[in-house]
Protein backbone atom coordinates (compact mmCIF):
# COMPACT_ATOMS: atom_id res chain seq x y z
CA UNK A 1 0.00 0.00 0.00
CA UNK A 2 1.65 3.26 -0.79
CA UNK A 3 1.78 5.57 1.68
CA UNK A 4 1.21 9.02 -0.19
CA UNK A 5 -2.17 7.79 -1.32
CA UNK A 6 -3.72 6.54 2.03
CA UNK A 7 -4.10 9.35 4.81
CA UNK A 8 -7.05 7.09 5.81
CA UNK A 9 -4.77 4.26 6.59
CA UNK A 10 -2.49 6.23 8.12
CA UNK A 11 -5.29 7.33 10.69
CA UNK A 12 -6.03 4.06 11.24
CA UNK A 13 -2.40 3.07 12.38
CA UNK A 14 -2.61 5.47 15.06
CA UNK A 15 -5.85 3.80 16.50
CA UNK A 16 -4.57 0.60 16.59
CA UNK A 17 -1.04 2.51 18.48
CA UNK A 18 -2.59 4.49 20.79
CA UNK A 19 -5.87 2.51 21.56
CA UNK A 20 -4.94 -0.89 22.47
CA UNK A 21 -4.99 -1.90 26.55
CA UNK A 22 -3.38 -5.18 25.73
CA UNK A 23 0.64 -4.98 26.05
CA UNK A 24 1.64 -5.89 22.58
CA UNK A 25 5.05 -6.71 20.78
CA UNK A 26 6.32 -3.40 19.00
CA UNK A 27 8.68 -1.41 21.05
CA UNK A 28 7.61 0.96 23.57
CA UNK A 29 10.40 3.44 25.07
CA UNK A 30 10.69 3.72 28.99
CA UNK A 31 12.94 7.16 28.08
CA UNK A 32 13.21 9.37 25.41
CA UNK A 33 16.23 8.46 23.13
CA UNK A 34 19.33 10.14 23.53
CA UNK A 35 20.71 9.24 20.28
CA UNK A 36 20.25 12.24 17.40
CA UNK A 37 19.13 9.67 14.55
CA UNK A 38 17.27 7.77 17.36
CA UNK A 39 15.25 11.05 18.04
CA UNK A 40 14.80 12.35 14.87
CA UNK A 41 13.21 8.65 14.16
CA UNK A 42 10.75 8.96 17.70
CA UNK A 43 10.09 12.45 16.11
CA UNK A 44 8.57 10.90 13.84
CA UNK A 45 6.78 8.47 14.71
CA UNK A 46 4.92 10.96 18.02
CA UNK A 47 4.15 13.28 14.76
CA UNK A 48 2.56 10.71 12.91
CA UNK A 49 0.96 9.36 15.93
CA UNK A 50 -0.46 12.52 17.55
CA UNK A 51 -1.83 13.18 13.71
CA UNK A 52 -3.42 9.55 13.82
CA UNK A 53 -4.43 10.22 17.63
CA UNK A 54 -7.00 13.15 16.63
CA UNK A 55 -8.20 11.37 14.23
CA UNK A 56 -8.84 8.63 16.36
CA UNK A 57 -10.39 11.21 18.77
CA UNK A 58 -12.94 12.32 16.02
CA UNK A 59 -13.77 8.82 15.12
CA UNK A 60 -14.65 7.47 18.29
CA UNK A 61 -16.94 10.62 19.02
CA UNK A 62 -18.86 10.20 15.96
CA UNK A 63 -19.49 6.48 17.57
CA UNK A 64 -17.44 4.22 14.94
CA UNK A 65 -14.99 1.84 15.75
CA UNK A 66 -13.20 -0.88 14.42
CA UNK A 67 -11.12 -3.84 15.25
CA UNK A 68 -7.51 -2.50 16.15
CA UNK A 69 -5.91 -5.84 16.22
CA UNK A 70 -6.47 -6.28 12.91
CA UNK A 71 -5.14 -2.98 12.02
CA UNK A 72 -1.98 -3.85 13.51
CA UNK A 73 -2.11 -6.87 12.00
CA UNK A 74 -2.59 -5.37 8.38
CA UNK A 75 0.47 -2.93 9.03
CA UNK A 76 2.69 -5.19 10.00
CA UNK A 77 2.28 -7.44 7.81
CA UNK A 78 2.35 -4.64 4.94
CA UNK A 79 5.70 -3.44 6.18
CA UNK A 80 6.80 -7.47 5.60
CA UNK A 81 5.52 -6.87 2.07
CA UNK A 82 3.00 -10.06 3.41
CA UNK A 83 -0.31 -8.59 2.91
CA UNK A 84 -3.32 -10.67 2.88
CA UNK A 85 -5.82 -8.43 0.28
CA UNK A 86 -4.68 -6.63 -2.96
CA UNK A 87 -4.13 -3.07 -3.18
CA UNK A 88 -6.98 -2.49 -5.34
CA UNK A 89 -9.59 -4.56 -2.83
CA UNK A 90 -7.76 -2.41 0.18
CA UNK A 91 -8.84 1.14 -1.65
CA UNK A 92 -12.33 -0.07 -2.33
CA UNK A 93 -12.29 -1.14 1.98
CA UNK A 94 -11.06 2.26 2.95
CA UNK A 95 -13.43 3.97 0.74
CA UNK A 96 -16.25 2.11 1.88
CA UNK A 97 -15.04 2.88 5.53
CA UNK A 98 -14.73 6.18 5.30
CA UNK A 99 -18.05 6.72 3.83
CA UNK A 100 -19.08 5.18 6.71
CA UNK A 101 -17.82 6.70 9.44
CA UNK A 102 -18.33 9.76 7.94
CA UNK A 103 -22.23 8.83 7.46
CA UNK A 104 -22.13 7.77 11.16
CA UNK A 105 -20.74 11.03 12.20
CA UNK A 106 -23.28 12.99 10.99
CA UNK A 107 -26.27 11.17 12.06
CA UNK A 108 -24.62 11.35 15.89
CA UNK A 109 -23.05 13.94 16.23
CA UNK A 110 -25.38 16.49 13.35
CA UNK A 111 -28.94 14.83 15.04
CA UNK A 112 -27.05 16.17 18.88
CA UNK A 113 -26.05 19.65 16.89
CA UNK A 114 -29.46 19.91 15.34
CA UNK A 115 -31.40 19.28 18.48
CA UNK A 116 -29.11 22.11 20.30
CA UNK A 117 -29.38 24.68 17.68
CA UNK A 118 -32.96 24.48 17.42
CA UNK A 119 -33.82 24.88 21.38
CA UNK A 120 -31.01 27.96 21.06
CA UNK A 121 -32.72 29.63 18.27
CA UNK A 122 -36.22 29.47 19.89
CA UNK A 123 -34.75 30.34 22.84
CA UNK A 124 -32.58 33.39 21.70
CA UNK A 125 -35.47 34.59 19.54
CA UNK A 126 -37.72 35.94 22.77
CA UNK A 127 -34.51 37.60 23.45
CA UNK A 128 -34.92 41.87 23.49
CA UNK A 129 -33.66 43.40 20.58
CA UNK A 130 -33.17 40.43 18.65
CA UNK A 131 -34.91 40.47 14.95
CA UNK A 132 -35.62 36.78 13.29
CA UNK A 133 -35.87 37.75 9.66
CA UNK A 134 -37.67 35.53 6.95
CA UNK A 135 -35.24 32.92 5.95
CA UNK A 136 -34.36 32.74 10.19
CA UNK A 137 -31.72 34.43 10.03
CA UNK A 138 -31.46 35.96 13.85
CA UNK A 139 -29.60 39.28 14.41
CA UNK A 140 -28.92 41.83 16.98
CA UNK A 141 -27.25 45.33 16.70
CA UNK A 142 -24.58 45.88 18.92
CA UNK A 143 -23.48 48.86 17.39
CA UNK A 144 -25.31 51.10 14.63
CA UNK A 145 -23.68 53.06 11.98
CA UNK A 146 -25.29 56.34 10.95
CA UNK A 147 -28.32 56.46 9.09
CA UNK A 148 -26.52 57.94 5.91
CA UNK A 149 -23.60 54.98 6.25
CA UNK A 150 -23.60 53.01 3.18
CA UNK A 151 -24.39 49.11 2.99
CA UNK A 152 -23.05 46.78 0.50
CA UNK A 153 -25.07 44.45 -2.09
CA UNK A 154 -24.14 40.84 -2.37
CA UNK A 155 -21.89 41.60 -5.53
CA UNK A 156 -19.91 43.97 -3.17
CA UNK A 157 -16.68 42.91 -1.85
CA UNK A 158 -16.57 43.85 1.64
CA UNK A 159 -13.33 44.39 4.55
CA UNK A 160 -15.10 43.20 8.07
CA UNK A 161 -13.34 42.07 11.70
CA UNK A 162 -15.41 39.09 12.78
CA UNK A 163 -15.58 36.29 15.17
CA UNK A 164 -17.27 32.91 15.11
CA UNK A 165 -18.49 30.75 17.66
CA UNK A 166 -20.74 27.66 18.84
CA UNK A 167 -23.28 28.22 20.53
CA UNK A 168 -21.64 26.89 23.73
CA UNK A 169 -18.96 29.26 23.18
CA UNK A 170 -16.67 27.92 21.79
CA UNK A 171 -14.36 29.97 19.32
CA UNK A 172 -13.88 28.26 15.79
CA UNK A 173 -12.65 31.49 14.12
CA UNK A 174 -11.71 34.92 14.47
CA UNK A 175 -9.92 37.77 12.60
CA UNK A 176 -9.59 39.30 15.68
CA UNK A 177 -7.47 36.94 17.19
CA UNK A 178 -5.29 36.83 13.77
CA UNK A 179 -5.26 40.34 14.40
CA UNK A 180 -6.09 41.22 10.41
CA UNK A 181 -9.44 41.61 9.25
CA UNK A 182 -11.11 39.91 6.32
CA UNK A 183 -11.75 40.84 2.43
CA UNK A 184 -13.99 38.85 0.44
CA UNK A 185 -16.62 39.23 -1.69
CA UNK A 186 -20.24 39.16 0.00
CA UNK A 187 -22.05 36.69 -2.53
CA UNK A 188 -19.07 34.13 -2.01
CA UNK A 189 -19.84 33.62 2.06
CA UNK A 190 -22.83 31.09 3.58
CA UNK A 191 -26.40 32.27 2.93
CA UNK A 192 -26.31 33.91 6.52
CA UNK A 193 -22.93 36.27 5.76
CA UNK A 194 -24.32 37.60 2.48
CA UNK A 195 -28.00 37.93 3.89
CA UNK A 196 -27.05 39.42 7.39
CA UNK A 197 -24.30 42.13 6.45
CA UNK A 198 -26.55 43.67 3.29
CA UNK A 199 -28.65 44.68 6.64
CA UNK A 200 -25.32 46.65 8.12
CA UNK A 201 -24.15 49.79 7.20
CA UNK A 202 -20.30 50.34 7.35
CA UNK A 203 -18.83 51.23 10.79
CA UNK A 204 -21.96 49.02 12.59
CA UNK A 205 -21.69 45.99 14.59
CA UNK A 206 -24.30 42.82 14.78
CA UNK A 207 -24.25 39.76 16.47
CA UNK A 208 -25.92 37.12 13.81
CA UNK A 209 -27.51 33.32 15.13
CA UNK A 210 -26.95 30.78 11.66
CA UNK A 211 -29.03 28.24 11.64
CA UNK A 212 -27.50 25.59 10.17
CA UNK A 213 -29.20 25.80 6.73
CA UNK A 214 -28.43 29.20 6.12
CA UNK A 215 -24.35 28.13 7.25
CA UNK A 216 -22.67 24.44 6.41
CA UNK A 217 -26.00 22.04 6.52
CA UNK A 218 -24.96 18.72 7.49
CA UNK A 219 -21.34 19.20 6.43
CA UNK A 220 -18.79 19.03 9.27
CA UNK A 221 -16.00 21.59 8.37
CA UNK A 222 -13.13 23.93 9.96
CA UNK A 223 -10.97 20.25 10.24
CA UNK A 224 -14.00 19.10 13.06
CA UNK A 225 -14.32 22.36 14.88
CA UNK A 226 -17.59 23.02 13.26
CA UNK A 227 -19.74 19.76 13.65
CA UNK A 228 -22.52 18.70 11.29
CA UNK A 229 -25.75 20.48 11.61
CA UNK A 230 -24.47 23.32 13.96
CA UNK A 231 -26.01 26.93 14.79
CA UNK A 232 -23.12 29.25 14.15
CA UNK A 233 -22.84 32.87 16.25
CA UNK A 234 -20.89 35.44 14.64
CA UNK A 235 -20.02 38.88 15.54
CA UNK A 236 -19.50 40.92 12.86
CA UNK A 237 -18.28 44.42 12.30
CA UNK A 238 -18.35 46.34 9.19
CA UNK A 239 -15.30 48.46 8.34
CA UNK A 240 -15.49 49.03 4.56
CA UNK A 241 -16.90 48.29 1.03
CA UNK A 242 -14.16 48.01 -1.32
CA UNK A 243 -13.97 48.77 -5.02
CA UNK A 244 -15.02 45.64 -7.20
CA UNK A 245 -11.12 45.85 -8.74
CA UNK A 246 -9.77 45.34 -5.26
CA UNK A 247 -8.21 42.16 -4.66
CA UNK A 248 -10.92 39.75 -2.29
CA UNK A 249 -9.24 36.88 0.22
CA UNK A 250 -11.17 33.98 0.80
CA UNK A 251 -12.86 33.46 4.49
CA UNK A 252 -11.73 30.03 6.16
CA UNK A 253 -14.94 30.04 7.80
CA UNK A 254 -18.04 31.53 6.52
CA UNK A 255 -16.75 30.94 2.80
CA UNK A 256 -18.84 28.54 0.78
CA UNK A 257 -15.82 26.95 -0.29
CA UNK A 258 -13.74 27.19 3.18
CA UNK A 259 -12.67 24.29 5.27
Amino acid sequence: MKYSVKPIALSLVAVALFGCSKPEPYPVLAEAPTDEKAKMAYALGASVGGFVGDNLDQQEEGGYEIDRQMVIAGFVDALKAEAKISEEEADQLLTQMQQEATSMRQETLGGKAKAEGEAYLAENAQKEGVVVTESGLQYEVLSEAPADAPKPVATDIVEVHYEGTLINGEVFDSSLQRGQSAVFPLNRVIKGWTEGVQLMGVGSKYRFVIPADLAYGDREVAGGAIPPSSTLIFEVELLDIKPQEAPAADVEVGSEGGQ
